[in-house]
Order: C-alpha cells, then sequence, then structure tokens
C-alpha cells in the first residue's frame, strides 16, 4: 500500500492544475488501510493573489515526550513543510510547552527543512495551549492584515492533555488537529475541540499511513 506521506503522482496532460496536499491527506484522513485514490485528490484553487500560509502548532510539552509522540510530530512536520516548499506555500511554526509559547520560524516559503533543524526542538513541563493559540492567532491576523487574499491553514499537532481553554483563530480559514493521543484512557478533548471549532480531527496514522 503506498503510504499517504510519501505518496506522488504526476497529472500528465493536466499539468496546469496542482495536488493541495495538505487538502488531500485532510479528505482521505478517515478512510483507513487503502492507497491514495483519484477521489482523495484536492486540487490548488486559481492561487489566490495573496497565496497560501500553513501554520503550524507544535506541542512540545513533557506529555508528548512519552511514547515518542513529540518525535513522530517532529517527523510529519517535515513532510508537511516539505510539501508547503513543493507548493510554494508560506509556512510558520509555533511551539508551546512549560511557561508559554514562541514562534520558531515563519511566516516564509520554506527554502529547505530536514531533521537537524527539528533536532534543538525539545520538550519538557506543562501544556499552555491556549498560549499556543494565541501565538498563532497573532501571526494569522497580522498575516491577514498584510494579505487579505490569503488563504489560511492551522494544524494543530497535540495530544490534547492540558485544561487550558481557547478560542478558535478568527482569520483560520481551515483548522486540521492532528490527536496524538494514545492509551486505553483518553481523555478525547482534541476531537471535542476539533467538534467545537468546526475543524478537521485527525491521528497521525490517518495522516500518514
Amino acid at each position: 500500500m503506498r503510504s499517504r506521506g510519501d505518496a506522488r503522482l504526476e497529472m500528465r496532460g493536466n499539468s496546469s492544475r496542482r495536488i493541495a496536499w495538505p487538502q488531500t491527506f485532510a479528505a482521505m484522513g478517515k478512510q483507513r488501510r487503502r492507497a491514495l485514490s483519484a477521489e482523495d485528490l484536492r486540487f490548488m484553487r486559481d492561487v489566490p493573489r495573496g497565496g497560501v500560509l500553513h501554520c503550524f502548532v507544535l506541542d512540545c510539552s513533557g506529555s508528548m515526550l512519552a511514547g515518542e509522540r513529540l518525535a513522530l510530530a517532529k517527523g510529519l512536520l517535515i513532510a508537511l513543510f516539505d510539501r508547503a516548499s513543493a507548493m510554494r506555500a508560506e509556512a510558520a511554526l509555533v511551539c508551546f510547552g512549560g511557561a508559554g509559547a514562541d514562534l520558531r520560524f515563519g511566516p516564509a516559503v520554506p527554502r529547505w527543512w530536514n531533521e537537524r533543524w527539528l533536532e534543538p526542538v525539545g520538550g519538557g513541563g506543562g501544556t499552555p495551549f491556549a498560549a499556543g493559540v494565541r501565538c498563532a492567532t497573532q501571526l494569522l491576523e497580522r498575516s491577514a492584515q498584510r494579505k487579505p487574499a490569503q488563504q489560511r491553514w492551522v494544524w494543530i499537532l497535540t495530544d490534547g492533555r492540558t485544561t487550558d481553554e481557547a478560542a478558535r483563530p478568527p482569520h483560520a480559514d481551515e483548522i486540521v488537529f492532528v490527536d496524538f493521543e494514545q492509551g486505553t484512557i483518553r481523555l478525547g478533548r482534541c476531537e471535542r475541540l476539533a467538534t467545537a471549532w468546526g475543524a478537521r480531527h485527525l491521528t497521525p496514522e490517518e495522516l500518514i499511513g
């Protein structure tokens, strides 16, 4: 079976239509154990004058260290940043953990992205989810002022182990929760937030394999 994260397709005879990979991954995410099909494909619209921004919000709290969740999230980020680069889309990375959140990259079109860049991103401490969302919200607000026609996606990679409350970023056109919660006892917070925000909810396995 072809991996969702590694799928590559050439649109012969239709080179003017570019595949929108994050939207394609999200569309096929709930369908398990099957290869990518033509019905899954989502294509870029006529490129907006303001372009596209993918803002990735990464949970770096102590709970993400269990079961190598943070390492898995980093690997997924590399694949998503590669896609953003191929699409000439802007990307940004917000990390939250410990006592707060900070912007680690962008917004900019990533020219290169590999494991060595992500190695210094460590984990530990609490889960200041609200601070992470607030940082992303401020970034999207600035981008909306700078590029009103821009399409803006927010990807939140977290296990949801937090009691923080946060409002949906108002300038996000699409939001995807990538749920890293594991174990027999689950809080299910990511899924509830996704429902409340009108967002998509995926597990890493649904997104990449």
